[in-house]
């Protein structure tokens, strides 16, 4: 599917490493499975700053959660899934947006989904969960998985 960019310097920190260091994979993986997304059959590696998914993974929507929970790890610059696949229907490239200071859920949700929409905020923190644990616990740098609106 591809690379995708993430701010290595912030994130959640895994370890007692440098905070510039990227996590080993088995630490990885134990966050990626702390979240119960059905990641199972996902290997992880790291390599240098770059955390490699590979596997398999239901849906679409596990994808970019897999992808998210990782990357907005402190020490990951980028995540590469081209060995990650879906079980269902092929995969449509996913929509991911890095908070920006003064962001909030309702103005992501203007900016992605056009002016007037920002009641649909829900959408994007529903999406971004467990990652998310509150709609207005968002910080500057950290990636967010944007759904299409049905």
């Amino acid at each position: 599917m591809g690379i995708f960019d993430f701010v290595k310097s912030v994130g959640k920190k895994l370890g007692i490493g440098d905070e510039e260091e990227a996590p080993d994979a088995d630490s990885l993986k134990k966050e990626l499975d702390s979240h119960s997304l059905g990641t199972d059959e996902v290997k992880v590696e790291v390599v240098g700053d770059k955390a490699v998914l590979k596997g398999v993974v239901s849906d679409q929507s596990v994808f970019e959660k897999a992808v998210v929970a990782v990357g907005n790890t402190l020490g990951i610059s980028k995540v590469e899934t081209d060995e990650l696949t879906l079980k269902a229907e092929p995969a449509k490239e996913p929509v991911f947006y890095t908070v920006e200071k003064g962001d909030n859920l309702w103005k992501i949700a203007e900016a992605n989904y056009g002016k007037g929409k920002g009641a649909k905020y829900p959408v994007i923190f529903e999406a971004n969960k467990p990652m998310l644990s509150d709609p207005d616990k968002i910080y500057p740098g950290q990636v967010l998985r944007i759904p299409a609106l049905d």
